[in-house]
């Protein structure tokens, strides 16, 4: 099985010309199978070297931190992908003996090895398809404000990688791995991260706690990071599953039976929720550490849930932090966010989905926290400087078991006073079919498409095309009342489209949300 997926990374040629196998930026890089022609060497000699133009373009001069995850995929791809970089003559940045590299990790080296410098910055490239199934392959790349690559710069690469494609990748530079890895620099990037930890997570609060923490890295790129912080006793860590396997098999099926390292899935997640009583508190992330799963005693917490508990409890316990400071949140995040924030008198900044839009906020120091719906999120230091610029599945985890050790509340504990204050919300998401057409026609959606005054029985408060944070086009559209709403918006890989929605007075509210927005989309798609 694995190594039929390896096989057809270099044997399988894919044709630029159609669109399913060309180069494609979605919200987080380039991710395909190498069975379907959509994830393979010529990608990924292309891409490498669309990288490369673009680092000369915009004169990026600084060495290049390079990450992959546990996928089966990473390793051939970050193969080529360094024997591309040193052939121009990059100076490459990889973990201690080429191990594994989480993606947060790979976020704070670049910033680290940016502060205080105005040229020859560093930027990076990180092998990993998040939590898709083990057969799929992924690659992103970050920019030297240590986030992912905004737009415009996706946009560039994916153009000019699609060139190279056309000419079978006749015209970039290659040399062996070999002589590659004779060439690369070695970083301790697990080392640096772990010893800076203290500058955003209260472990202090939890060594005096007495908390006991069960950790499932999934099988991926987090396990050597909670190897590190369990050989400190009392943090109270506990790996409960240290297996690595590129076919994942250890895993449960997902809801449709497909294997999917979705820390946010309760299907994925029985392992752990099997054991949760063992732990005061438990975790998981993906293979790239960038999201987070967070189990207390009532179950696997809904990434919003945790979202909004987090962001109340940070802003009654970050006293250096300025009053100034907004809160991220993507569009589709739970309302409740919303109602915590203007509880707390700050600032909300609303934007579509991707965390690309949070990487100049949380870079430049203006956005204390941000977070979405997915279960990502990362958040400024103590101090209020840059943490990461990119998800930080692992300081989640971990600011979960800071606020239990300094509350005396479990997570989902802490929810339930929220919604006690604020209300309760219903909240879910759907996928519906449709037609390569449909999708298209979502980009033509007007307000004036919109005929009806009301939704589920309330009045329409907003119809947004546009981000009310930062005026971004979301893709689709948003339509509000006082006590619910519902978005929709295109699948960027599959013939269907995903619609939220969440309500404050009831499971049939949501549902009748749902069902009328199926039925405005179908009149107007």
């Amino acid at each position: 099985m694995i190594n039929t997926w390896i096989d057809a990374f270099y044997s399988i040629k894919p044709d630029a010309h159609t669109p399913a196998q060309a180069v494609s930026f979605g919200t987080s890089g380039h991710r395909g199978s190498s069975l379907h022609a959509s994830f393979n060497e010529l990608h990924i000699l292309a891409i490498a070297q669309a990288v490369v133009d673009y680092r000369q373009q915009k004169d990026i001069n600084g060495p290049l931190f390079l990450g992959l995850d546990t996928h089966a995929l990473s390793r051939p791809a970050w193969d080529v992908v360094l024997q591309v970089l040193v052939a121009n003559q990059i100076t490459v940045q990889v973990a201690v003996q080429q191990g594994v590299t989480a993606t947060p990790l790979v976020s704070r080296a670049i910033l680290t090895y940016n502060a205080q410098r105005s040229t020859d910055l560093a930027d990076g490239l990180i092998i990993t398809p998040s939590h898709n199934p083990p057969e799929d392959g992924g690659i992103k790349y970050n920019t030297p404000d240590g986030g992912p690559a905004d737009s415009e710069a996706t946009t560039w690469i994916e153009s000019r990688a699609n060139q190279y494609l056309q000419d079978q990748c006749t015209k970039v530079k290659r040399i062996s791995q070999q002589e590659a890895l004779s060439q690369v620099g070695e970083y301790d990037y697990v080392a640096q991260y772990v010893a800076e930890l203290e500058q955003v997570v209260d472990l202090p609060a939890i060594r005096k706690s007495g908390l006991t923490l069960g950790v499932d890295p999934m099988g991926g790129t987090g396990l050597v990071v909670w190897q590190a912080l369990a050989l400190d006793p009392a943090l109270g860590i506990h790996i409960v599953n240290s297996s690595q396997d590129a076919s994942f098999a250890f895993m449960p099926p997902d809801h449709d039976g497909r294997i999917r390292m979705d820390c946010s899935s309760p299907a994925a997640m029985a392992n752990l929720l099997a054991i949760r009583q063992q732990f005061d508190l438990s975790f998981a992330n993906d293979p790239d550490a960038d999201r987070h799963g967070i189990v207390d005693a009532a179950g696997l917490m809904n990434p919003n849930h945790f979202l909004c508990v987090c962001v109340d409890y940070l802003l009654t316990h970050r006293p250096q932090w300025s009053a100034a400071l907004k809160i991220g949140k993507t569009l589709v995040t739970s309302s409740l966010m919303d109602r915590v924030v203007a509880a707390h008198g700050r600032e909300l900044y609303e934007v579509p989905v991707g965390f690309k839009w949070f990487v100049e906020g949380l870079h430049q120091r203006w956005l204390a926290f941000a977070g979405e719906e997915s279960a990502g999120a990362s958040l400024l230091t103590f101090a209020g400087d840059t943490w990461t610029t990119d998800k930080d599945g692992i300081a989640l985890c971990l600011l979960a078991a800071e606020i239990t050790a300094v509350t005396g509340l479990t997570p989902s504990q802490y929810y339930a006073t929220l919604t006690a204050q604020h209300g309760h919300p219903y909240y879910r998401r759907i996928d519906a079919a449709a037609t390569p057409e449909q999708k298209a026609a979502f980009k033509q959606l007007s307000a004036e498409h919109i005929q009806t005054k009301t939704l589920a029985g309330e009045e329409i408060s907003a119809i947004l095309l546009n981000a009310p944070g930062n005026g971004a086009a979301i893709g689709g559209i948003k339509v509000c009342t006082a006590n619910g709403w519902f978005a929709a918006r295109p699948s960027g890989t599959e013939n269907l489209y995903k619609i939220y929605a969440e309500s404050f007075i009831s499971e049939q509210h949501l549902q009748q949300l749902i069902d009328e927005a199926q039925t405005l989309l179908a009149s107007v798609l």
